[in-house]
């Protein structure tokens, strides 16, 4: 919160701190070393909310266990101090704050490469496991784990886990170590290297077999649900009073992880889903009152839908869950399409998976292995009712579903810088130590302890360590009294649909 502006300053941190600053606006910046009025402050932010400092700071092996810590290999490649992160850098979530309020944040430890470490590279045994649905960027994740672990910090052999939690237990699977060979090239593809598979696992015979195995971090790249999965084989592990490492890596193409600005693999799954917007334009406006309709992925979420939607600026009409529709009716969604058609000669319609659920009356309360429920076709769905409904317009109606090759593509460049970081941050987390996570969320001027495996994220364009529980306990639905939603609104032109719909079915 300071603007370190000229080259003097600089120059002063230097004499001061006797280090290398030249990535100095990427450190705290500390009163005793930039004084307020040669800095240009505007903002002071203090220390934690309490005098107690261990409250917020990761516990770590060292904390409950004799172990000795050691030197980072970094120090063996010369690398300069900077490249280190303390134990008492963190970064704020709320970071919206007023010229005549006080305000308060939560915070989250900072990830990054630390000074010393407190396990051995040699005695380490790191397995990778992938679970629940595909991403674009999974592979990049796999292979840069790998090549942080064994070329970082030394480890001999990192071990990849087949398909899933199963793959821990199940006979006809072999957990088998990685080669460079293997995980050269795979990030060029897309899927999981690995493999994938959803939920119905066992806690205590996927324990039994960390345990067998001897591994002693495991790195689980998976969304929610993976996640509260993987928070029960730490608690497992810590009722056995077992000192192993359990890393997560969020994983959903919906973006709708709590808390972390982006998930992996969305940039491209919008990137790719804008190609079926535009087909489907192309199909439009190759008929009399054609209308191109698109499904995208989003079950409880509109987030690929709505950034597709402004991406491509080709949308008519963007449905997500998040907002309720009526098809019928002067304010319904039918005739705002007829008036686009009157209009344009050509209607887009983008649809989220999970949209139209609450007017949907042949839903079923079916859930598959990870609890998910299972909901019909939106898509197939509109277009009957679409069709029928403006058969006397003489209407050519074109249906695309993209939905499977969006998630399936391999990463663009943006997502493959992400996942190496993510998968980066997580390795030097691990050989931190931080297991369990006892990170502090400032709220309120109050410290919440959470006891659990870490995941890593990106918050406020930082990386972060965050407890495994804040993760898995909810989504990220789209904000529809946003700025966002509201551009969404003037990029296709469509009324608010949710006016037309009668108050019970909208709580529904």
């Amino acid at each position: 919160m300071i603007r370190t502006n000229t080259m003097e300053l600089i120059a002063k941190l230097h004499q001061e701190s006797l280090e290398d600053v030249a990535s100095v606006h990427d450190q705290p910046k500390i009163q005793s070393i930039a004084k307020q009025a040669e800095a240009s402050y505007t903002k002071i932010v203090g220390s934690t909310v309490e005098d107690d400092v261990g409250n917020f700071i990761p516990c770590k092996i060292s904390d409950f266990l004799d172990v000795e810590s050691l030197p980072s290999p970094y120090r063996a490649q010369g690398v300069g101090e900077n490249i280190f992160v303390s134990n008492s850098e963190t970064v704020l979530l709320d970071i919206v704050s007023h010229t005549k309020h006080e305000t308060v944040s939560r915070e989250f430890l900072r990830g990054g490469p630390r000074k010393a470490i407190l396990h051995d590279p040699r005695k380490a045994k790191p397995a990778i496991v992938t679970c629940g649905g595909l991403c674009p960027g999974l592979n990049t994740v796999i292979r840069e784990i790998y090549m942080c672990l064994k070329y970082t910090y030394g480890v001999r052999e990192v071990y990849g886990v087949p398909f899933g939690f199963r793959g821990f237990y199940e006979p006809e699977y072999e957990i088998k170590p990685l080669t460079d060979e293997e995980v050269d090239d795979i990030h060029h593809d897309g899927g999981s290297y690995l493999g994938s598979s959803r939920g119905g696992h066992s806690t205590r015979m996927i324990v039994d077999a960390i345990v067998d195995f001897g591994f002693n971090m495991v790195f689980v790249i998976g969304g929610d649900g993976s996640h509260r999965g993987a928070i029960k084989v730490f608690d497992e592990l810590r009722s056995r009073k077992l000192p192993y490492a359990v890393i997560g890596i969020p994983k959903t193409v919906d973006n709708d992880i709590a808390l972390i600005d982006r998930s992996f693999g969305f940039a491209t799954a919008v990137e790719e889903a804008q190609r079926a917007i535009k087909s489907a334009k192309t199909e439009a406006t190759s008929y009399f009152n054609g209308i191109g309709l698109v499904k995208l992925m989003g079950r409880h979420s509109g987030h690929i839908t709505m950034a597709a939607t402004v991406a491509s600026r080709d949308v008519d009409v963007c449905l997500i869950p998040e907002v309720p529709f009526v098809l019928e009716g002067e304010k319904g969604l039918i005739a705002h399409i007829r008036k686009v058609l009157h209009r344009k000669g050509h209607c887009v319609v983008v649809v989220a998976e999970g949209a139209g659920m609450h007017i949907e009356s042949e839903i079923k309360n079916e859930t598959d292995a990870s609890g998910n429920m299972r909901l019909p076709d939106v898509g197939l769905w509109l277009k009957e009712h679409i069709t029928n409904s403006l058969r006397q317009d003489e209407v050519t109606l074109k249906y695309i579903d993209p939905t499977y090759m969006i998630r399936t593509v391999p990463p663009n460049a943006a997502d493959n810088l992400y996942c190496a970081m993510l998968a980066q941050n997580a390795v030097h987390g691990a050989f931190a130590g931080y297991t369990p996570l006892l990170t502090a969320v400032i709220l309120c001027l109050r410290i919440y302890r959470n006891d659990s495996g870490f995941t890593v994220g990106l918050i406020r364009t930082h990386y972060v360590y965050i407890p495994m529980e804040v993760i898995s306990q909810g989504r990220m639905e789209v904000d529809v009294e946003s700025r966002s939603w509201e551009e969404v609104m003037l990029t296709t032109g469509q009324p608010n649909f949710e006016e037309a719909v009668p108050v019970s079915a909208a709580a529904t």
